[in-house]
């Protein structure tokens, strides 16, 4: 049975939490203050090491809690969904969930040599390969397109208008050019 004390630092923990993952989708990791975060989540900012260790230990938990976040939504798929992208919305779901802001945003982050975050990034874009793999595998692929390299291209669209909408969302509709890609994606695996 968890105590008083355990529950109001495990609360105090995920507004940590969720404050710092707004944090760095909208001004990025390194622009990131304990204030901002102390500010947004209503936590003392003290608080802040003391369950996380350092600003780097509160990034590396804002991407282990996104990562299972995924992991939970994707793996609450039934083993036969059906046809492929049976839902029209399922397809955009992928790219437009709450966590993709943030990621999109710390690519930068987990590109730079050594980063603390590069494994944990690529740990999500192998999560979502797998789940399009899960039912690029059931489809019949025209001859020379593999499922693991149509998985790497839907990926990596996806994430690409995101980023393109991200810079520039006044001239780019994310939801026209992602049902676009589900509609090529479609015309291809029948």
């Amino acid at each position: 049975m968890t105590t008083r004390r355990e529950q109001t630092s495990h609360e105090s923990r995920e507004l940590i939490l969720t404050a710092a993952a707004e944090l760095f989708a909208e001004k990025g990791y390194r622009q990131t203050t304990f204030v901002d975060v102390a500010e947004r989540s209503g936590i003392s900012r003290g608080s802040i090491p003391w369950h996380f260790g350092s600003k780097e230990g509160l990034l590396l938990a804002v991407l282990e809690r996104s990562v299972a976040a995924i992991r939970a939504g994707l793996d609450a798929d039934e083993p036969d969904p059906g046809p492929l992208w049976e839902a029209e919305d399922e397809f955009e779901a992928l790219f437009t969930a709450p966590t993709t802001k943030l990621f999109v945003t710390l690519l930068v982050e987990a590109l730079e040599p050594g980063s603390p975050i590069q494994s944990r990034y690529a740990e999500i874009h192998a999560t979502l390969r797998e789940h399009l793999l899960r039912r690029l595998r059931r489809a019949p692929l025209p001859a020379g397109v593999s499922a693991d390299a149509l998985a790497v291209v839907i990926v990596g669209a996806g994430i690409g208008i995101f980023q393109q909408w991200l810079l520039a969302p006044d001239r780019v509709d994310a939801g026209q050019a992602l049902a676009t890609l589900r509609t090529m994606v479609a015309a291809l695996v029948p």
